[in-house]
């Protein structure tokens, strides 16, 4: 066992909880089955309000667990684990997922073999419908709408996408990304709190150089917004927001100018005639309020906090 640790690095599993330890704790009783012996494992509690995360740490004693003084969203959540990880390799890991146990050899070996790889997905299949995938790559994203497709998305897994490839960027349901990327690029941009954080982290990273990719032999089950719900006028809100966020984080010039004509001129009518016809104006709220917090200046917009 101690040769094998010494020939393999070590990998900082990362994963957020917010009012959530019951579906944690699956998480974490799927990572006991991983083959993969060179881990360590940190459990980010968001200043959960409701539900203390404490009995995680007595019944998984392997885990680090790290309470934050208040909820910091998505990105602010993992860069405090990024701070607290020793790992040459960070996987970031919904706590609402479960894992295959040979999934993080793949990805592992794969940055081994080539350098130039800045950051790697698995393949994520839906945990409530098991043969269906979730994620099998990206498609790239239109720099004029800010939309991208997910690859295989609500498809019958019959093995075609098993091809290890290149991709424009990952799913933050499951991530991997070397610490020496990091360390030269940043961490994630904590002004997204929820939603895009993932894509405008993978544009930094490519635009630095580095590939991405999507690795179809490991393996992720993922329950789904379990925290935001379906539809919720929360991941409403911070969606819209956070695709304007995203394009003036990563575009400029002309294709800025067209993309924000774009979203004023036939985004906004668009979402909000949807919202009043299916009478969800709580939703119709969120969503304008998303869009029009864009209209002020927010200090840390460009901020990308470093390692």
């Amino acid at each position: 066992m101690q040769q094998e640790m010494v020939e393999k690095p070590l990998v900082s599993i990362i994963t957020v909880n917010y009012n959530q330890s019951e579906v944690t704790r699956d998480l974490l009783v799927s990572l006991r089955e991983i083959r993969y012996a060179n881990v360590e494992i940190i459990v980010v509690d968001n200043d959960s309000p409701s539900d203390s995360p404490d009995w995680l740490k007595t019944d998984f004693p392997e885990i680090t667990l790290l309470k934050s003084k208040e909820n910091v969203g998505f990105a602010g959540g993992n860069n405090l684990g990024i701070r607290a990880a020793h790992g040459e390799f960070l996987l970031f890991i919904n706590n609402d997922t479960e894992v295959e146990p040979g999934f993080i050899e793949p990805m592992v070996e794969l940055f081994l073999k080539d350098n130039s790889i800045g950051m790697i997905s698995p393949k994520i299949r839906f945990y409530h419908t098991p043969e269906t995938i979730q994620y099998a790559g990206y498609t790239p994203m239109s720099p004029f709408t800010m939309r991208q497709n997910l690859i295989g998305y609500h498809e019958v897994d019959k093995g075609q996408y098993d091809e290890v490839k290149e991709t424009f960027s990952v799913h933050g349901a499951a991530m991997m990304v070397p610490r020496r990327v990091i360390e030269k690029v940043g961490m994630m941009a904590e002004i997204f709190f929820l939603y895009y954080e993932e894509h405008d982290w993978s544009a930094r990273i490519r635009n630095a150089g580095y590939k991405i990719y999507y690795q179809p032999h490991s393996l992720v089950m993922h329950k789904e917004s379990i925290s935001t719900g379906k539809e919720s006028p929360l991941k409403v809100y911070y969606i819209s927001r956070n695709r304007v966020v995203y394009a003036r984080r990563n575009s400029s010039g002309l294709t800025l100018l067209i993309n924000l004509i774009y979203l004023n001129m036939i985004t906004i009518p668009k979402s909000g005639l949807k919202y009043i016809l299916k009478g969800r104006f709580e939703l119709l709220k969120a969503f304008l309020n998303g869009m029009f917090w864009n209209l002020r200046r927010h200090k840390g917009l460009y901020h990308n906090p470093k390692l």
